[in-house]
């Protein structure tokens, strides 16, 4: 929380204005874009402060679920959106994955929905 992060005068303008990490030579820093449920955590939005001194070093491994764009959709009526993502939309639908997964099937107010098509709900 960069509320209670304590900073002093050692972290540059940039770290001392969001929540920051100092780096340590050997370490990962991990960002996760979905919950354990499956739905985008648009808190993993994420940015980097300028290098002060020295050098900035980084190795990025992006591991897609789906496009993190589809989380800010709102839900489409035109029968033109009504698709799944997946080949296996028809039967995780079959398996009653609509009723036991909605937000990922169907969508929230904030992810737009994997399988709509085949939870007839479009």
């Amino acid at each position: 929380d960069k509320e209670t992060q304590i900073k002093d005068d050692s972290w540059s303008d940039c770290a001392r204005d969001g929540l920051a990490v100092k780096p340590t030579k050997g370490d990962a820093l991990l960002f996760f874009s979905l919950h354990p449920d499956a739905t985008t955590d648009t808190e993993s939005l994420h940015g980097s402060c300028p290098v002060i001194e020295g050098e900035k070093w980084s190795a990025t491994k992006w591991i897609h679920v789906r496009s993190f764009d589809l989380s800010l959709k709102k839900p489409q009526p035109s029968k033109e959106h009504c698709t799944d993502e997946s080949e296996h939309c028809p039967q995780w639908a079959a398996m009653g994955e609509c009723e036991k997964n909605p937000s990922y099937m169907i969508g929230s107010p904030d992810y737009y929905g994997s399988c709509r098509r085949s939870c007839k709900v479009c």
